[in-house]
């Protein structure tokens, strides 16, 4: 069982910026899958970047890479940084995360690779 609280959202105006904080938790993996999505209201959720843990080498959407970043204080808290914010980033943005194991780079950025889900946090741009 992996759990997961972010936090961070909020509203802010167009060129504004947010960290997403993303806290992990009930488990013992030295190394894991930590995803970053986004979903606005009747559209699928969205892949922002992939982390993993262990070595922290991420994989980003390309159309996020440049304004968007992630790092982490330890193996358990991811942070997404968002910049530069747009009125279409506004989204409910989840962290998810899944086990150590075998997985396809080009699979990285698809929610149903992830088995454990935060509950999310929502972020508003808008003037």
């Amino acid at each position: 069982q992996m759990l997961l609280v972010e936090s961070g959202g909020g509203s802010v105006l167009p060129g504004g910026s947010l960290k997403l904080s993303c806290v992990v938790s009930g488990h013992t993996y030295t190394s894991y899958f930590l995803g970053w999505f986004r979903q606005q209201p009747g559209k699928e959720r969205e892949g922002v970047v992939a982390v993993t843990t262990g070595d922290g080498g991420a994989v980003f959407a390309d159309s996020l890479k440049g304004r968007f970043n992630v790092s982490q204080d330890n193996k358990n808290k991811i942070y997404l940084h968002l910049n530069d914010l747009k009125s279409e980033d506004t989204a409910m943005y989840y962290c998810a995360a899944d086990p150590p194991g075998s997985k396809r780079t080009a699979r990285l950025l698809h929610a149903g690779e992830y088995r454990y889900w935060g509950q999310g946090t929502q972020v508003t741009v808008s003037s």
